[in-house]
């Protein structure tokens, strides 16, 4: 391995050798902790970081909900946003 440092004074990188990768470790053994915070599920998510809105079922008129399901992607964004803004009319 070459005896020069892998990162220089300005914080590049040099080009890595055969004998610097043969050197490197699997993850699992150099910093096990950090790989059971990185590690998950295919298709898992991370925990939601601040829990931002709060599911529930509601029943509303066919019309209504034709109208908000014909713009497509968003209708229940869009919805939320309109009752927002009459909350905020009631205050």
């Amino acid at each position: 391995m070459s005896n020069k440092p892998i990162i220089d004074k300005d914080g590049e990188v040099r080009e890595l050798t055969v004998k610097d990768f043969k050197k490197f470790k699997p993850l699992a053994q150099s910093n096990p902790s950090l790989l059971a915070k990185i590690k998950r599920g295919v298709g898992e998510r991370g925990p939601q970081k601040t829990p931002t809105k709060v599911p529930i079922s509601i029943r509303v008129s066919p019309e209504v909900a034709e109208y908000f399901r014909a713009e497509g992607k968003g209708w229940q964004k869009h919805m939320d946003k309109i009752l927002q803004e009459y909350v905020a009319q009631q205050k």
